[in-house]
């Protein structure tokens, strides 16, 4: 898997950058997010709102934690590459 067609985000709020993912098939999975966090920067999934409940989201895509972490390191080496840090 890469990552794809990234582009900063330059609002005021935690979103940092969007991005899309390129699975070793050519499958392109489009609106992944890197956002701020307490924490600090994290790679967020695709989440549509909950119809019932505006203060919830579901996750669109679902990954092994192992995934995750992998899709995580490779989006924000991409991220920082962008944004010159």
């Amino acid at each position: 898997m890469k990552v794809v067609n990234m582009k900063q985000f330059s609002g005021s709020n935690n979103l940092k950058a969007f991005f899309d993912l390129e699975t070793s098939e050519g499958i392109v999975i489009k609106g992944f997010k890197i956002a701020d966090g307490k924490n600090g920067l994290f790679a967020a999934v695709p989440s549509e709102q909950d119809k019932n409940d505006k203060t919830k989201y579901w996750d669109k895509v679902v990954m092994s934690k192992e995934m995750k972490e992998q899709l995580t390191s490779m989006a924000l080496d991409e991220y920082s590459k962008l944004a010159g840090h």
